[in-house]
């Protein structure tokens, strides 16, 4: 297969000095109200599941009845893998019981980057129908590391069906965001799956439709991916360099 060439990068800063003193948290909507989160309007993660995020306080307490079955789920998985880790001996190699909270942290990190990824990988600028049915499965491997979301490395990446998610609160939670986001002029949410080990992060970003999004289609996704992930940069900016991506 022929390698394609491309005369720019899919990054605006990926020959740039990494930004380690500012943290792209990415693109982010409140899961009550739909606010879109700016620079000046930092949005908080709920402290149960650390997935969820909302743009005030009140919007935290007004969403808490519908959240509250998912994220004392999410909650129970957390403890399993602690006590897991706990219960194994002795291992070197073998990650901490902080696995579940640091893969979470390794998502918020990298939002930007996943989702984009997860847009190229599934080709839904040319094919949007594809964000029913696939997944994009990111496989980790852990690695020691003083700051808990550079503790992986980018191990391989696959197109699975979203099939793949076997967990009925979960996938009722991406259907939720599904509706939402088809009723607001989307073509739906796109699934990102994060896993390390027997440990797995799932991802949903709302995309909107093709037409409004200038990215350009690329296929060097991955190594745009391995880059960003491996040097610890969290500050990856998509660009567009054709009008209509």
């Amino acid at each position: 297969m022929a390698t394609i060439a491309y005369s720019q990068p899919a990054a605006a800063n990926y020959y740039s000095a990494p930004l380690h003193t500012q943290k792209q948290r990415g693109y982010r909507i409140c899961d009550q109200c739909s606010a879109v989160e700016t620079p000046t309007s930092r949005f908080r993660l709920c402290g149960g599941c650390m997935t969820t995020q909302y743009c005030s306080q009140d919007c935290q307490r007004i969403h808490w009845p519908m959240h509250k079955t998912i994220c004392q789920h999410t909650q129970s998985q957390l403890s399993g893998v602690k006590q897991h880790a706990a219960s194994l001996a002795v291992n070197p190699g073998y990650p901490d019981e902080n696995l579940a909270k640091n893969l979470r942290k390794f998502t918020s990190a990298h939002t930007a980057l996943l989702g984009w990824a997860g847009f190229q990988a599934l080709q839904l600028k040319r094919v949007p129908a594809n964000v029913r049915n696939k997944a994009l499965l990111i496989e980790l491997s852990y690695r020691n590391h003083p700051e808990s979301y550079r503790r992986f490395s980018i191990k391989a990446t696959h197109i699975v069906p979203r099939s793949y998610i076997r967990d009925s609160l979960v996938c009722e939670d991406i259907q939720r965001r599904e509706d939402r986001c088809r009723r607001a002029g989307g073509i739906g949410a796109l699934v990102v799956i994060i896993q390390c080990g027997a440990v797995s992060q799932v991802m949903p970003v709302e995309v909107d439709p093709p037409a409004k999004i200038t990215w350009d289609v690329r296929e060097d996704w991955p190594a745009v991916l391995h880059h960003f992930v491996e040097s610890g940069r969290t500050d990856f900016k998509p660009i567009s360099t054709v009008a209509n991506g």
